[in-house]
C-alpha cells in the first residue's frame, strides 16, 4: 500500500502541472488577450487572403513544452496570417460569419465551466439556455411552440437532423427506398445531398426542379413533376427548398412550395442556413410560407455574425425527430424522468454537447437584437452599393438579388471565362479582399458574398480599388485597350 500511495503522489505531483495556480492564469490571460486585441485592431488594414505554405514541422506535436509566446508566435505565422482571414470584413467571397467579440468571451465561459448541454438533469440552466435560444428562433420564424429544436454546428448536421425526420416520418426504409422521389434545386447546398447518404437515401430518385431565370424554383413545373411521379408508382415525400442559396443568395417561392407540398402530404424543408435571419430586416415579405415549413434550418453564424460552430434547426412533428434519436442506456438511468424534449440529446446525433447555445444567448442580453437587425440592412444596402460601381467599371452584374449574394463578370469578346478566370488569379494575388468565384449556366463569375458585421463602405472600395487594379492588369495581359 506504500508503494502505491507513493506512485499516486509521484503522478499527481505531474497531473497538477494541468491545474494552472492564479498567477500563472493571469499571465497566461494577460498574453492571449493582448494577441487577440493586436489581432482585431489590425484587421481592417490586414491583407484578406494570403497563400503560403504551412511550415508543418512547427506545429508538430513534440515533448519538448513551449512558452505561451512562442504559440502565439506560431499560431499567428501558420494559421492567422495564412489563407483567408476569415474575422475580417474583407472576407466577402464565401458567406463569412464574421465571429463577433461576445461570442468568444461566451465561448471562453461555456470551456472553463465546461457545463455539459446534452442532458436536463445534469445542467438545468445550460440546457435551459439552449432551449431559450430555440424558442427565439421559433417566434423569428413564426413556428409553434410545440416545435423542437436543436442547436448544432452548422447547417450540415442541422440539415442531416431534419431529413432524418423526414425519412422516418415517411417511413422510407428497405425496398421503399428506390421509388421514393426527393425534389430540390442544384443551387441546394451540397450537404443536402451528403445527408442523404448518410441517412441511407442514396438511391432515392432525386428530382432536380427547373429554375426561373433568377435561379429560383419554378412551382409550377415542380407540381407537375409530382403528380407525374405519383401517376407512375411513385412516392413523392420530400421537396427542399432555399431561402438564401449560396451561389447567388436566392430564395425560391416559399408559400408556393408550401402549398403544393401541403397538398400533396410532402415533407416540406428550407435550408435557410445564409439567409433566414434577413426575416428580421426589410426584406421580410420574400420570406412568406417559410412558416409552413416542417423543418427548416438557420445559421446563427452567418447572419447573427457569430464565430463558427452554431447551426440551428426546427421540426414541427417532434415523435419523428425521436423516433430517430432519443436511446436509453443503463448508465444514464438518473436522467431517466427527464421531459425527453428538454434534452438536446434526445434530438441530435450528439450525446456529448457542447454548451453552444451561450455564444447567442449572452450577445444578446449584453447587445439587444437592434444592432443586428442594423447590420444586416447595412449588408443589403452595401450589395447594392457594389453592383451600382461594379457597372461604372464596366462589369457586368447578375439579376437583383434578394439578399447580400451576388456575381459579376467582365465582357470581353473570345474567351470571356478565361478572362475572368485570369482576373480572378490577380484579385486573390492582391488579396486586400477577399472574392470567390462559380459557374453560372456555363459561365466563369465573381462572387459577392457580404455578411460579416466587420464589412463596410470603405471595405467595398478598397474591393473596387483592387478589382479595377486587377482588371488593368487582366486587360493588359489579354491586350485589350484599357479605355
Amino acid at each position: 500500500m506504500k508503494l502505491l500511495i507513493k506512485q499516486i503522489k509521484e503522478h499527481e505531483k505531474i497531473a497538477n502541472l494541468l491545474e494552472i495556480n492564479a498567477i500563472e492564469r493571469q499571465h497566461l490571460m494577460n498574453q492571449v488577450f493582448t494577441f487577440a486585441d493586436e489581432y482585431i485592431e489590425s484587421l481592417s488594414e490586414a491583407r484578406s487572403f494570403i497563400s503560403k505554405k504551412v511550415k508543418q514541422d512547427s506545429l508538430k506535436v513534440k515533448s519538448k513544452t513551449k512558452s505561451i509566446d512562442k504559440i502565439l508566435a506560431i499560431f499567428k505565422d501558420e494559421v492567422t496570417e495564412n489563407g483567408i482571414r476569415t474575422a475580417s470584413g474583407g472576407h466577402i467571397g464565401y458567406i463569412p460569419g464574421g465571429g463577433i467579440y461576445a461570442s468568444a468571451l461566451a465561448d471562453f465561459l461555456a470551456a472553463v465551466s465546461n457545463e455539459y448541454a446534452g442532458i436536463y438533469y445534469v445542467s438545468p440552466g445550460a440546457v435551459e439556455i439552449e432551449n431559450e435560444v430555440i424558442n427565439w428562433i421559433k417566434d423569428i420564424f413564426s413556428f409553434p411552440k410545440s416545435a423542437i429544436g436543436n442547436l448544432a454546428s452548422g447547417g450540415s448536421i442541422s440539415n442531416l437532423i431534419a431529413l432524418t425526420a423526414a425519412r422516418d416520418k415517411h417511413k422510407i426504409k428497405n425496398e421503399k427506398i428506390p421509388k421514393s422521389v426527393v425534389y430540390l434545386s442544384h443551387q441546394a447546398h451540397h450537404c443536402i445531398h451528403k445527408a442523404l447518404r448518410i441517412i441511407g437515401l442514396e438511391d432515392v430518385i432525386i428530382r432536380y426542379t427547373q429554375l426561373d431565370e433568377f435561379f429560383k424554383i419554378n412551382s409550377v413545373v415542380l407540381e407537375n413533376q409530382i403528380k407525374s411521379d405519383k401517376k407512375n408508382g411513385l412516392n413523392p415525400f420530400l421537396v427542399i427548398a432555399s431561402a438564401g442559396t449560396t451561389d447567388v443568395g436566392a430564395i425560391d417561392p416559399l408559400n408556393e412550395i408550401a402549398e403544393i407540398s401541403k397538398k400533396h402530404k410532402l415533407w416540406f424543408h428550407v435550408d435557410a442556413a445564409y439567409g433566414g435571419f434577413f426575416i428580421l430586416t426589410s426584406k421580410k415579405d420574400l420570406f412568406k410560407g417559410i412558416e409552413k415549413a416542417d423543418s427548416i434550418v438557420v445559421d446563427p453564424h452567418k447572419g447573427m455574425f457569430l464565430p463558427y460552430g452554431l447551426g440551428a434547426v426546427l421540426i414541427k412533428d417532434a415523435k419523428a425527430v425521436l423516433h430517430s434519436h432519443h436511446y436509453s442506456a443503463n448508465y444514464m438511468q438518473d436522467a431517466a424522468t427527464d421531459d425527453l424534449l428538454k434534452s438536446p440529446a434526445n434530438i441530435s446525433p450528439e450525446l456529448t454537447k457542447h454548451f453552444r447555445g451561450l455564444r447567442l444567448w449572452l450577445p444578446l442580453q449584453l447587445h439587444g437584437l437592434k444592432p443586428f437587425i442594423a447590420c444586416l440592412e447595412e449588408k443589403l444596402l452595401l450589395t447594392r452599393y457594389f453592383r451600382e460601381k461594379l457597372k461604372t467599371l464596366g462589369f457586368n452584374v447578375g439579376p437583383e438579388p434578394d439578399l447580400s449574394v451576388s456575381y459579376f463578370w467582365y465582357p470581353v469578346k473570345g474567351n470571356q471565362n478565361e478572362f475572368n478566370k485570369r482576373l480572378m488569379d490577380y484579385i486573390h494575388q492582391d488579396g486586400s479582399v477577399f472574392l470567390s468565384s462559380t459557374i453560372l449556366d456555363n459561365k466563369f463569375v465573381i462572387r459577392m458574398a457580404i455578411l460579416s458585421f466587420r464589412t463596410k463602405k470603405a471595405t467595398i472600395d478598397k474591393a473596387l480599388t483592387m478589382i479595377e487594379k486587377s482588371l488593368k492588369k487582366t486587360k493588359k495581359e489579354f491586350k485589350i485597350n484599357s479605355d
